[in-house]
């Protein structure tokens, strides 16, 4: 998979700063940014700001709280100045970006208080796109952003947003700065970083739209796989998140997980939800390990950490694991993550659903037995 990271945030600064330089004759301070309350002038001096966070965060690996220190202007300082400005604090910013390692990840409060390298990139990307989009707005000139990067920004930030034909459109609504056809207005909004749930040798990462689909069109999805390769069941895994994003339907707490084993930075598996509670507040699992991963515990160590995110959710009652009658070792790993088997009856129920799902009605299918967990 492609690396979002510093390449990016230079493009988006070439689009960005390049328009800005084309209006520092006219008055920022006088005009509001488009539909914000600050100035031109303060919107820059906040997009400046934001990036030289988003460096210092990644530099100093700060896992719990902005590093406290602020940037200001000089007195006196005017649109080309400040234009300036920000293209030094992103320069910093994609140095930054190149420079930290994959798993690396420090602290950005929305929503998981946490994000990785491609996280902050993407976040900066954005605020590039918006902020020239509100100063552009507010002096009156036009701004049309590449739609690669916009689209980058909706596949790693707004999982919940179903994507359209036009993504700098969506981005716009999605941020409360336009409107799209059938689509209520945005009122309030914040992105969304993925989650990463750690255990005692792994994180599971949540997998971003942007992960979803290299993985399920035969890439790696950004992570070197213990053994080379990813098994089938994470690419088939991949599709399904896949489908509903695309659907709109897409809950980043109940997506698909990659599993990495800290010590080496290698991804053993996926690991994930079915899909949302239903109305019962029933919730399914799944998992599959690459071969030289298994017999070491880390299924189960992972399943573990799954669910106690899951049964943190007070709409989660139960969650459910529908495994092959003869996959011992899955049972197993069910088995000491807390599950319990499930009445026959309730297996004859789950072997249904399974066999209509996968269109499958053949005596011959394997017979299935349901793991539970209650909370």
């Amino acid at each position: 998979m492609r690396t979002w990271g510093g390449d990016q945030v230079e493009a988006a600064l070439a689009s960005g700063v390049g328009l800005l330089r084309t209006v520092t004759d006219r008055d920022w301070e006088g005009v509001p940014a488009g539909r914000l309350e600050w100035s031109c002038l303060q919107t820059a001096e906040h997009l400046a700001g934001t990036l030289l966070a988003y460096a210092s965060l990644l530099a100093s690996r700060s896992a719990d709280a902005y590093v406290p220190f602020d940037l200001t202007l000089d007195e006196g300082t005017g649109p080309a100045g400040v234009a300036d400005v920000v293209e030094t604090t992103g320069t910093l910013l994609a140095m930054a970006v190149r420079t930290t390692p994959r798993a690396v990840r420090a602290y950005h409060p929305y929503p998981f208080r946490g994000a990785n390298r491609e996280g902050f990139a993407a976040m900066a990307v954005t605020e590039l796109l918006l902020h020239t989009h509100d100063i552009a707005e507010g002096l009156g000139v036009p701004y049309e952003p590449p739609a690669d990067l916009c689209a980058g920004a909706l596949t790693r930030l707004f999982p919940h947003v179903r994507p359209d034909a036009a993504p700098w459109p969506t981005l716009r609504w999605a941020t409360g700065r336009g409107e799209l056809p059938d689509r209520a207005p945005v009122t309030g909004w914040h992105w969304v970083n993925p989650l990463a749930l750690p255990a005692e040798r792994l994180t599971l990462e949540a997998l971003t739209p942007a992960a979803a689909v290299d993985l399920h069109t035969g890439g790696d999805g950004g992570y070197a796989w213990l053994g080379g390769t990813p098994l089938q069941g994470a690419r088939d895994a991949s599709g399904m998140l896949v489908k509903a994003y695309e659907n709109g339907v897409l809950h980043p707490e109940f997506g698909v997980f990659v599993v990495v084993r800290r010590e080496d930075d290698r991804a053993l598996g996926t690991m994930g939800f079915h899909g949302p509670p239903d109305d019962e507040g029933r919730v399914e699992v799944g998992y599959d390990l690459v071969e030289p991963a298994r017999g070491h515990g880390y299924a189960t160590e992972a399943l573990r950490a799954l669910t106690a995110h899951a049964l943190a959710h007070d709409e989660v009652g139960t969650l459910c694991a529908v495994i092959d009658e003869d996959n011992l070792p899955s049972q197993g790993v069910a088995t000491r993550a807390g599950f319990v088997p499930a009445p026959l009856e309730a297996d004859r129920t789950a072997e249904e659903r399974q066999r209509e799902q996968q269109g499958e009605r053949t005596a011959a299918a394997q017979p299935l037995r349901l793991y539970v967990r209650e909370r």
